[in-house]
């Protein structure tokens, strides 16, 4: 290798070929280094042993969460997305180089590829199947190939109850990771767990049971075929398809051989093979594994990394510019990128300024891993609250929200779901506290945020080793033994027995399982297959049930009931009339039964709406050639069927009475100030148009109309405006007052005319149903002027439109005032 010119490095072979091992010796022969990993856990593990042979002032910790900076540092072990990209060293590697190919993350291993290039050697560590993309980008790469230092076999099929020990059990969800240790924990005495989203510290704390023989097994996910190294000899897999975060797809060779490879340590040969309920690999797909004989990779994704922040439009056009290359794919629906496009879709909520410097801040907040992940709308709500405070005020989280955001996250209380919910919060503003000159105080965050995480890690172990290591017999272990189904009874209609052994309800059409009895939450989860078997008949039971002659209630939760328990739930549709469905069922309900049941949730749905709104319904159907109705009937859809009159004024104008008399058919009232839908704001019709409003547009979800049959309100806390429109209110300051009484005031008014006055009486004031005083005080902010009379008790008042100029104010001329909806009384000869 020449170490006098830019070197570019490709070091590729299957894994347990010692691939990073030679990395970390070429970066320590180098006065300074940077490598990337796509995992924090690997990026700490390679900390951790180069801090042992060099001087811990020289080397440095960066992902997301988690920055050691030493002031003197010069090497660099980070996450891949966390490289310090602009930092010159003489040399810099990138580990699992065909991560390009990936679906979620493939974009920053490509940006790596393509973009990042030390002062002397650069290094991609990878796949063999990763060398025609590389030999296409660099004339001079130098490419080593790593063979494998022992032979990996197929072993065919078998149970995990007859799996040799020094195993590791691959399963592709939390849950399933949590069944399948539970099993083994019963039959084989334990086993330690290893997921991606554990934190260093629990995963360091489960690896050394593995590794010190407490537990012989070990259950994973397949973040254990990226480079955590340990003693294991046979790899298991009892599923080959995941989810990837768009669908659920089959693994392809490259991934399957990737987590096989990691059986057989340094020159100990190693096993693959199937368990359980996995699917057979091919003949084919065993030889090719076997010799490491994989396709070659023909595409990458890729994202341009070189964005414009000039405007809004800059922005979006330059990260979705096409590449110019064959061999690039442009990567989709990337998390930052739709939240980045949701914020400026909905730009009236979040007021991003079209500023070059906000723009990159907002980019910036978007980068914000979604750590959570199963909390709706959580993700957002962090993004749009750290954006806020960093582009006002003082530019900075203040140690007020970072407080109120942790003090709930600083406790050892809980079951596993709970503590790694906690962890995942954590995580999210550990990422927050590092971002430099995001918060107050940033050093005291940073050490804080660790220190929790730390502790909940520890605590996190700790009910993983008693929930999965400690021995314990139970008669309910029986469900997941292989080839035995539990006996399953369902009393008063909800109880769910197994073998004389109370577990749960069935709530509606789904399980819910019962903490009560003494077991782990760990005990629970163990028991979900066994207990869906046994209700699978009974789901569909209650379906055909449903659909016979169930009677449904759709509730303010925006939830479907029936006999009291939610079965599904309206989100947004194509409009605010046509929800979808949303099923809450339990997965073992059959495909079949679902669309059924979607089917007559959706005629369900759409008949209540027909009903409470036919208006409404037919207003959107209506079909007009007389481009003012048309327009007009357009806007009252779109406005939940009322106006204010002087947003339509135009089309107004051009509607003959043969028009009127159509729009009065159906049911359209043009009054003097609102034009509205009057059969539309009954009790029933309010209540189901406001929800269906609330549901599309995810607005004033905690507000609700005022209390049926009031007409007027008076109201000391501000309210939404537009909100208490569709209720059918006008605001008028503080009071409110419905749009179909206040037009049949105006009536009253005219009919009360005389000698240039109007008379105050006792029928205007009882069909608002407000008190004398609060009247008078409506008047006045109608432009009225109380005019007091000679005979006690009597009080009359007299149209004086104002009009403010500066901080003076002046009267209106005659139909001057064209907001009020009594201006027209100008026009009205007194005499």
């Amino acid at each position: 290798m020449d170490l006098n010119k830019k070197q570019v490095t490709a070091v590729l072979g299957p894994t347990n070929t010692g691939k990073t091992y030679m990395a970390i010796e070429t970066m320590l022969s180098f006065e300074s280094g940077i490598m990337g990993f796509p995992l924090r856990l690997l990026a700490r593990e390679v900390y951790e042993k180069v801090l042992k042979r060099v001087d811990p002032s020289k080397v440095a910790l960066i992902t997301g969460e988690e920055k050691i900076i030493p002031g003197n540092a010069k090497y660099f072990l980070c996450t891949t997305e966390s490289m310090p990209i602009d930092k010159s060293v003489e040399f810099i590697a990138v580990d699992e180089i065909q991560m390009c190919a990936d679906h979620e993350r493939g974009h920053i291993f490509t940006d790596r590829l393509l973009n990042l290039r030390a002062e002397k050697v650069t290094m991609f560590l990878g796949s063999h199947s990763m060398r025609n993309i590389i030999e296409s980008l660099e004339k001079d790469v130098e490419f080593i190939s790593k063979e494998r230092f022992s032979k990996l076999t197929y072993g065919g099929q078998k149970k995990i109850s007859r799996l040799n020990r020094k195993t590791a059990i691959i399963a592709f969800s939390v849950e399933e990771v949590y069944a399948i240790a539970e099993l083994v924990r019963r039959q084989k005495g334990g086993s330690a767990i290893i997921m991606g989203s554990l934190s260093p510290k629990t995963r360091n704390s489960q690896v050394e049971l593995y590794q010190s023989g407490d537990v012989d097994y070990l259950v994973a996910t397949d973040a254990i075929g990226m480079g955590i190294n340990m003693d294991i000899d046979n790899v298991y897999f009892t599923n080959l398809k995941k989810f990837d975060g768009k669908k659920l797809r089959r693994l392809n060779l490259s991934e399957i051989s990737q987590i096989a490879g990691r059986a057989g340590r340094h020159v100990n040969d190693g096993n693959f093979g199937i368990s359980g309920e996995c699917e057979n690999l091919t003949s084919e797909e065993i030889e090719l594994i076997e010799n490491h004989k994989l396709e070659s990779v023909q595409k990458i994704f890729w994202r341009n990394s070189n964005l414009d922040f000039n405007n809004y439009e800059t922005l979006i056009n330059s990260l979705e510019k096409k590449p110019d290359k064959l061999f690039l794919r442009r990567i989709n629906d990337c998390e930052d990128e739709k939240i980045l496009k949701y914020f400026l879709k909905n730009n009236l909520k979040y007021k991003v300024a079209n500023e070059k410097s906000v723009l990159k801040i907002l980019w910036n907040c978007c980068q914000i891993p979604d750590f959570v992940k199963h909390i709706y709308g959580h993700h957002s709500e962090v993004v749009s609250k750290v954006f806020s405070f960093l582009t006002s005020g003082k530019q900075r989280v203040p140690n007020s929200y970072m407080r109120d955001q942790i003090k709930n996250l600083d406790r050892l209380d809980g079951n596993i779901d709970t503590l790694a919910n906690r962890i995942s919060n954590v995580r999210t503003w550990a990422y927050v506290s590092n971002k430099k000159n995001w918060v107050q105080n940033q050093d005291y965050w940073t050490e804080r945020t660790k220190t929790i995480e730390d502790k909940l890690s520890d605590r996190f172990h700790e009910e993983l080793t008693k929930s999965f290591i400690d021995r314990r017999a139970s008669i309910l272990a029986r469900g997941l033994k292989q080839d035995v189904v539990l006996e399953t009874k369902i009393k008063n209609d909800k109880d769910i027995i197994i073998d004389g052994q109370y577990i749960g309800e069935l709530r509606g059409l789904k399980l819910s399982l019962d903490f009560r009895t003494g077991a782990l939450d760990t005990d629970i989860k163990s028991l979900k297959k066994a207990a869906r078997q046994g209700i699978s008949p009974e789901l569909t039971k209650r379906v055909n049930l449903i659909i016979s002659n169930g009677i449904l209630k759709l509730h303010e939760d925006f939830k479907i009931y029936w006999l009291d328990n939610p079965i599904a739930k309206i989100i947004s549709g194509k409009n605010y009339l046509e929800p979808d469905i949303d099923l809450i069922t339990d997965d073992i309900l059959s495909l079949d039964s679902k669309n059924k049941l979607i089917e007559f949730l959706n005629n369900w749905i759409k008949n209540l709406i027909n009903i409470e709104l036919k208006d409404l319904v037919n207003l959107n159907k209506f079909e007009q050639k007389n481009s003012s109705v048309r327009a007009l009937c357009y806007q009252l859809f779109e406005n939940n069927g009322v106006l204010k009159r002087d947003s339509v004024k135009e089309f107004i104008k051009k509607l003959n009475q043969e028009d009127r008399k159509i729009l009065r058919n159906k049911g359209v009232k043009i009054g003097r100030y609102h034009v509205f839908l009057h059969r539309i704001f009954k009790p029933s019709a309010v209540t189901i148009r406001v929800l269906l409003w609330k549901n599309f547009f995810q607005n004033n979800l905690k507000l609700n109309p005022p209390k049926f049959g009031l007409n007027f309100l008076n109201s000391k806390n501000p309210i939404d405006q537009k909100f208490m429109l569709i209720c059918g209110f006008e605001k008028f300051e503080n009071f409110f007052v419905r749009i179909d009484i206040l037009e049949r005031l105006f009536i009253k008014i005219i009919e009360n005319i005389k000698e240039n006055r109007i008379k105050l009486d006792s029928d205007m004031i009882n069909l608002l149903g407000c008190n004398t005083n609060d009247f008078t005080k409506l008047l006045k902010l109608m432009n009225y002027k109380i005019e007091k009379s000679k005979k006690e008790n009597e009080i009359y008042f007299k149209y004086m439109p104002q009009k403010k100029i500066g901080n003076k104010k002046k009267s209106f001329k005659k139909n001057e005032n064209k907001d009020n909806p009594f201006s027209i009384l100008n026009s009205v000869n007194y005499n």
